[in-house]
């Protein structure tokens, strides 16, 4: 699986299980995470890229800019 910086996905495990998350980074050890809530730009989560599902939406950069504007942003993707 391919991640990118902006992609939203679904955690699949974990307490977040079933919430949707923003990539804010990529690394050797995981996948950064945020939802502007409960994970914070300023705190991001590290997941195993084994525990998200990606989806086919991206947020764009000032989306991303604030907790305010990704959890906003976060809210009006509909996921069928």
């Amino acid at each position: 699986m391919r991640f990118e910086t902006g992609q939203v996905v679904i955690s699949t495990a974990g307490r977040d299980k079933g919430a949707l998350l923003a990539v804010t980074d990529i690394t050797e050890h995981g996948v950064l995470v945020c939802d502007g809530k409960e994970r914070p730009l300023e705190r991001p989560k590290r997941k195993n890229p084994r525990h998200l599902l990606p989806t086919a939406y991206h947020l764009d950069a000032p989306a991303m800019a604030t907790n305010r504007r990704l959890k906003r942003a976060l809210r009006e993707v509909k996921i069928q």
